[in-house]
């Protein structure tokens, strides 16, 4: 397998402290023939201890990019910002998140948050959890004939499975270098340097240019933590978006936290 020197440590998290994930995202969405980016923020306090309860924050700025048709012509239609995505603070065991949000802060909505496998919570690829992530192979050539086996499909196939994992921000560090190792071998990836995500921050990129879509998974060049993605048509698509147009970006920092609410030093 081709390797590439992307540098990979841990933070030590210590039982009573966070891990904090921070998701600045412009996500693609449609309403009738009307399709625009429209921006998240999310913030999660995940405990070292798991059992403890989980916060996520979430947040829609109000800001939109228009890619087919406009603000308008959308309001006309009965477009309502508010209903895109559950907003507010969520609190769950293992982070279980449904759609009803902390009473004190936001409002309900009654679409579905984040499904998480219950009660068992052994997780999958299109949702994982700790224990999923405890089980996969540490072994780069075990590890790619996993996410082969697992993911056969086209759409949610070995590099979607393995980015929707990494983008926990739980994979530890060495299963995050088995990882990096078997993607580098999967046909059309390859690793770039000089890279940014969209609040500006330098990364590698590990780059899938194939299928419907160019696909860069960005990585702190520090520890090789998940540092966000950027999605690109690479063909016109049937909904009159033209190739080269980026359909979803994310910037996501991580750090070590005391207590749930509290935000690191930037």
């Amino acid at each position: 397998m081709h390797d590439h020197a992307i540098a990979v440590s841990d933070r030590p998290v210590a039982p009573h402290q966070y891990r904090y994930v921070e998701t600045h995202a412009w996500w693609l969405g449609t309403f009738g023939p009307h399709q625009h980016l429209t921006e998240h923020r999310l913030r999660q306090w995940i405990p070292a201890r798991p059992e403890r309860e989980w916060v996520l924050e979430r947040e829609l700025t109000g800001a939109q990019t228009w890619l087919t048709g406009s603000a308008e012509e959308a309001r006309e239609d009965g477009f309502d910002l508010q209903g895109l995505a559950p907003v507010g603070r969520f609190r769950a065991r293992y982070g279980e998140f449904n759609s009803d949000p902390d009473p004190d802060f936001g409002i309900e909505l009654d679409t579905p948050l984040c499904p998480r496998p219950s009660p068992a919570r052994r997780g999958s690829w299109q949702s994982p959890t700790p224990e999923f992530l405890h089980r996969l192979p540490r072994d780069p050539a075990e590890l790619l004939a996993r996410l082969r086996e697992d993911n056969p499909g086209s759409w949610f196939g070995p590099f979607a499975a393995a980015v929707t994992a990494l983008r926990t921000a739980l994979v530890p560090a060495e299963l995050r270098a088995a990882f990096f190792r078997a993607l580098s071998a999967l046909p059309g990836v390859n690793f770039t340097d000089g890279a940014q995500n969209i609040d500006g921050r330098g990364c590698i990129a590990l780059v899938h240019d194939a299928g419907r879509t160019r696909t860069e998974l960005l990585l702190d060049p520090a520890d090789g933590q998940f540092a966000g993605e950027r999605d690109t048509l690479r063909t016109d698509s049937r909904c009159g978006l033209r190739a080269g147009t980026v359909i979803s970006a994310t910037a996501v920092r991580t750090a070590v936290v005391d207590s749930e609410g509290e935000l690191p030093a930037t």
